[in-house]
Parts: C-alpha cells; sequence; structure tokens
C-alpha cells in the first residue's frame, strides 16, 4: 500500500490530500488518475498503517482519501478514519470502498467519513467529491444516502429535553451546530462565533455527549431530523 499527498489547485488556496488504497499498484494507479488532471500534484510516503496518521500529523491534508481495506487489515480504512476523526477534526475524510454495502456506509459514517466513494465512479467525479468534501459538503449517492437516512430513523430517536423538560442544548451549542451543519471547520466556527477554538471543541465535545452522537456527520443528520426545532 502507498499513500500520497495530492494537492488541488483552487482559486483560493491549495486543497491537501493524503490518499491511502489498498495496495502499492493501486495507489499507483489513483496517483496516475488523478495526475491526468493537471490541478493535481503528487507525491508518496511509506506504505504503512501508522505512517497514515504520521503523514496527516505533518502534511496536515485537508481531506484524507483511504480505502475501506488496508493491507494490514480488510477494516484498518474504518479504524484509521476513526483515529483521524478524533484525532485531527479539521481533517475531512472520505472512505474508498469496492461495494457499497448498507453495513459499510452507516459505519463509515459512524467512523466520522464526511464522504464514500465507490471506486466504479470515474476520476473526474473523485475530483468532485474531494472538492465537495473540502467545502464542508457530505458526499454519499443517492442509495448510500437512502442507507444512512434508513438507519439513522431506525435508531433510538434523540432526546429533545433532559430529565427536568429543559431544552437539551443551550443556544450556543445549537449556535455551534448550525456551524456544522454548514461545513464549517472549528476555525471558521470560532470566527464566527467569536470564540477560540479550544471554546468550540469543548462545545463539540458537550454536544456529542448530549446527542449520543460521536461524529459530525451524525450532527449534520440531526440538524436534518430537527431543523424546523433549530430554526425557532
Amino acid at each position: 500500500m502507498a499513500q500520497y499527498v495530492i494537492s488541488v489547485l483552487g482559486t483560493a488556496e491549495k486543497i491537501r490530500v493524503l490518499a491511502a488504497d489498498s495496495t502499492r499498484m493501486s495507489s499507483q494507479l489513483l496517483a496516475e488518475a488523478l495526475a491526468q488532471d493537471r490541478q493535481f500534484e503528487v507525491t508518496g510516503t511509506e506504505p504503512k498503517g501508522s505512517s497514515i496518521l504520521e503523514a496527516v500529523a505533518q502534511k496536515k491534508p485537508h481531506v484524507v482519501l483511504v480505502s475501506a481495506a488496508l493491507e494490514e487489515s480488510a477494516t484498518q480504512g474504518f479504524d484509521l478514519t476513526r483515529q483521524v476523526s478524533a484525532s485531527y477534526p479539521q481533517t475531512r475524510v472520505v472512505l474508498l470502498m469496492d461495494t457499497s454495502s448498507r453495513s459499510g456506509v452507516v459505519e463509515a459514517f459512524r467512523c466520522g467519513a464526511q464522504g464514500v466513494f465507490s471506486r466504479t465512479e470515474s476520476s473526474k467525479t473523485l475530483a468532485k467529491c474531494i472538492s465537495n468534501v473540502h467545502q464542508g459538503q457530505v458526499w454519499a449517492s443517492n442509495e448510500e444516502l437512502r442507507y444512512l437516512l434508513d438507519a439513522f430513523r431506525d435508531s433510538e430517536p434523540m432526546k429533545l429535553v433532559d430529565s427536568r423538560g429543559e431544552t437539551l442544548l443551550s443556544k450556543r451549542e445549537q449556535d455551534v451546530v448550525r456551524c456544522v451543519a454548514e461545513g464549517l471547520s472549528n476555525r471558521e466556527i470560532a470566527s464566527r462565533l467569536k470564540l477560540t477554538e479550544h471554546t468550540v471543541k469543548n462545545y463539540l465535545f458537550r454536544i456529542f455527549d448530549k446527542l449520543g452522537v460521536s461524529s459530525r456527520v451524525e450532527v449534520v443528520l440531526y440538524v436534518f431530523r430537527l431543523r424546523k426545532d433549530l430554526a425557532a
């Protein structure tokens, strides 16, 4: 397995992407496909799972593009997604999948992925996926989104009030939730709400705990489900 750092030239800044496919050969083919677009610049790193996290820390990519199956484990990509999401909340993750099973798609988003991408799609579509996820959007096909919404619908209802009947989220926490739903990073949320990034992180930890969720994507789905309440 080989990983590559890809820079996508945008109008304002380069989108730094760390991509790790399942094998060295497939990683090379992925890099070559992306290199067909002259906006991409590709460099390589060591092909080990631990090296991916090290590369994220050093390169500070905006987006990590990782295979669900890596050479050390058929499910290592999910574990890596969880680690990146927990340790580097500013970095967004797209999971590459051979097949879009309901369980796989749901698990990907539960681990903190902002997008899932099927290998059957074109390199042009992959470039669009990277760009959209970088902008804060959730990337999934209509079928994959149905998997996610069905799983969310079938889950236990989220609490709106605490044991005393009081509103679960404070007004400030609702402000943070709205910003997350817009795809803003912690730094952007801090700037908009005139808070420190540390304070934003603390708000997010409390929000996750109160809502019983573990990722920003689940917060977005919370907004989808309760949009009328949050708009009040």
